[in-house]
């Protein structure tokens, strides 16, 4: 009888710890592991790294046509600019200028 009383007695001693030992636990993994916890911080960051990398990339393609299209405006019309883009609707070259085809890859429009 003592044996089952002593268990008893041990197992409430126990419990109290257990159960905080079992929360510390679920929070510490859910830190580590959780949907707001290190692993997914550490996600977003690359993520967000690949978006500002995104974002230069979309910049400098936004200027490189910003400076195109500025050479096309009704104040600023650039010759060189106009007669690029009269040549290239209707296709044709004046005869001393040498021509370079370039493949669809490397063209820009």
């Amino acid at each position: 009888m003592s044996l089952g009383r002593e268990l008893k007695r041990r197992a409430r001693l126990m419990l109290a710890p257990s159960v905080f030992l079992a929360i510390t636990l679920y929070f510490g993994w859910n830190a580590v592991q959780g949907d707001r916890g290190l692993k997914a911080r550490a996600q977003r960051q690359e993520l967000l790294q690949q978006v500002l990398i995104d974002q230069a990339a979309a910049k400098a393609e936004r200027e490189g046509w910003e400076t195109r299209v500025a050479g096309l405006r009704a104040r600023h019309l650039d010759p060189d600019t106009l007669d690029e883009r009269t040549r290239a609707m209707v296709n044709l070259a004046d005869p001393s200028e040498v021509i370079i085809k370039l493949s669809p890859q490397d063209r820009m429009f």
